[in-house]
């Protein structure tokens, strides 16, 4: 997530068991599995401030030595287009984001390896290194283009976020919860996909592009659950019942997502975890409409200008206690309970978010979920679903729909010129 201004438990651990057992049995189990991670903003963050990323506090969540302790097997760095670019640039901004990725990785050959498929993930796996990937976040960085998107293809890219917060000219998005004049009707332009947007959707499946649906609204849901011909995925989502966020998932769409062969990728953002959270972004964001519609008022002809104001002004919002990191293990619950152990996975959104739970700071901390799903008396097959996987089953279901589909040529389709007016 970029940017933001601002079930039941199961016995602890099974009769007899030590809680030392415990840990030692956590860390014999993360050290051997594979864990992915499907969204990190480093690339961002590296963008506003330039680190070397072997550096210990390199950005606020990930470096390398924290990633070996969090025993990172696969990471996808989010290639994050903002908003302010859909208009221009987007593609360019995408670029220079993937040129820096590819960079950074080969900067670092004993520890990083650039990956783009399930069996190279596996690969890093058993050569001792962190494979990199990449997911392009916005959908507005194609600039309505299918020759765009195949070439991001090639590039590396294997998904896309249909959305950010804005909606564009092919998909509706959820918005932008957290500014404080919040209208989700006023991101409902397609009433979900486009004619245009089910084009993409099937172009990505051919290709074999993963369907990210984290930000986009319900209806785009519902529409790319139709539309698409392989399983698709919420790279950095939680649980709308248990946080009433937009951005979250609901039950039924958790179900249908799982019911396709789809996971669930748990975003660890406070907010995105607790619903007294939620209500209390919600009423201090509320309580900046007044001085924020006066700035409108202010910087009426430049309209970036205004939005600048404005983001400081939630910037200024003071920070609110992060929840614990049995939280995550709550979201990662609700989601087994809705749609079963195959549906569910980490997508942590580090370096996107300000407020990580507390015992879950960054990166490294990742094996404290292990650990916690083992107190609840959670197998050890499903603990190594949750860590990588259930999205490792997912994404070569993708790539076999993709194979099958090798035989139909690329889609030529191209949004109407009056969408452009």
């Amino acid at each position: 997530m970029k940017p933001w201004p601002l079930v039941l438990a199961l016995p602890l651990a099974a009769a007899g068991t030590e809680p030392d057992d415990v840990a030692a049995r956590a860390a014999r189990i993360h050290r051997s599995a594979i864990v992915v991670d499907t969204h990190e903003d480093v690339p961002d963050a590296l963008a506003e401030k330039w680190a070397d990323i072997v550096v210990r506090g390199a950005t606020k969540h990930f470096d390398i030595p924290r990633a070996k302790e969090g025993g990172l097997t696969g990471l996808f760095f989010a290639v994050y287009v903002p908003a302010s670019y859909a208009d221009g640039g987007a593609a360019r901004i995408a670029l220079d984001r993937i040129d820096m990725v590819q960079n950074v990785v080969a900067a670092h050959p004993a520890d990083l390896v650039s990956a783009a498929s399930v069996a190279e993930i596996r690969r890093a796996k058993r050569d001792g290194r962190i494979a990199i990937l990449m997911g392009i976040e916005g959908g507005h960085a194609i600039e309505d283009s299918l020759g765009a998107l195949r070439g991001f293809h090639r590039l590396g890219v294997r998904y896309m976020t249909l959305t950010h917060t804005n909606s564009n000219r092919w998909a509706d998005s959820a918005g932008n919860f957290f500014a404080p004049r919040f209208d989700a009707e006023s991101y409902r332009l397609h009433h979900g996909l486009s004619d245009f947007g089910r084009a993409v959707v099937r172009e990505m499946n051919r290709i074999g592009m993963m369907v990210d649906v984290s930000h986009v609204s319900d209806e785009t849901i519902d529409d790319v659950l139709e539309t698409s011909r392989a399983p698709v995925f919420a790279s950095h989502s939680s649980c709308r019942a248990l946080a009433s966020l937009p951005r979250n998932l609901t039950d039924d769409q958790i179900r249908r997502i799982g019911a396709k062969g789809g996971v669930v990728m748990i975003n660890v953002s406070s907010v995105f975890l607790d619903q007294g959270l939620v209500e209390a972004a919600r009423a201090a964001l509320d309580a900046l409409q007044e001085p924020a519609e006066r700035i409108r008022q202010q910087y009426e002809s430049d309209p970036k200008r205004a939005q600048a104001a404005i983001a400081k002004l939630v910037d200024a919002l003071p920070p609110r206690p992060p929840v614990a990191f049995t939280k995550v293990v709550d979201h990662i619950e609700h989601v087994m309970k809705v749609a079963g152990p195959d549906a569910v996975g980490l997508g942590t959104d580090f370096d996107g978010i300000p407020d990580p739970p507390a015992g879950l700071e960054d990166v490294s901390k990742l094996p404290r979920l292990t650990e916690e799903l083992l107190r609840r008396g959670h197998s050890e097959e499903e603990v190594r679903k949750v860590l990588g996987e259930n999205f490792l089953r997912f994404f070569a279901k993708v790539e076999e729909v993709s194979r099958s589909l090798a035989a139909e040529p690329p889609a030529a389709d191209v949004l109407p010129s009056s969408t452009h007016d």
